[in-house]
């Protein structure tokens, strides 16, 4: 199997979907970002996660090369993290060219839902502090993550897979995405 990408915005679910389709088998799941900072910590250039945004360009990219090498060496893995990041000044990879020929994965698994549907998600989730995007936003967001998980599988030879996650049918996208983690 190897590495698994799973990614989609924030308030889809896709941390929910992808570790019940992941249920028995073996399988790790990471948080690229939460191995960063473990490396971070070992590296000695931060105490904690606010850290990070205090490191240099050169400092970040390094850190994901390294993290992006870890996370190819563990194994059959799935690797929750970002496609895009939505800016003030526009969207950025998630997984720059760097990263994503070193994690080199095997399949991108991209949770959907209709912005709607994230909408109310993200207004009634009082856990978290999300953008306060318009459904046209979100919809806009889903439409630009489709565009580079696609051009990601173009560097890496690996398959895009869609997997809606609608309102209450949560076992519905258990079964979209457990193929590809056969």
């Amino acid at each position: 199997m190897g590495v698994i990408v799973v990614t989609g915005i924030p308030g889809v679910g896709k941390t929910t979907v992808m570790k019940k389709a992941a249920e028995g088998m073996d399988i790790q799941f990471v948080t690229f970002g939460t191995i960063m900072v473990e490396i971070a910590k070992e590296m000695g250039i931060v105490k904690d996660r606010d850290g990070m945004r205090k490191l240099t360009l050169e400092q970040q990219k390094s850190l994901q090369i390294k993290s992006a090498e870890k996370v190819a060496s563990m194994g059959n893995v799935i690797l929750d993290t970002h496609c895009t990041v939505k800016t003030p000044k526009g969207y950025m990879p998630g997984l720059p060219e760097w990263v994503i020929k070193k994690i080199n994965p095997t399949s991108i698994v991209i949770v959907e839902a209709d912005p709607e549907e994230i909408y109310n998600r993200r207004a009634n989730d009082p856990t978290r502090n999300r953008d306060p995007d318009t459904r046209e936003e979100i919809h806009e967001h889903q439409q630009i993550n489709r565009s580079v998980a696609m051009a990601y599988a173009a560097l890496t030879g690996s398959t895009v897979k869609i997997v809606f996650n609608h309102d209450n049918k949560l076992e519905n996208a258990v079964k979209q995405a457990v193929p590809v983690l056969k």
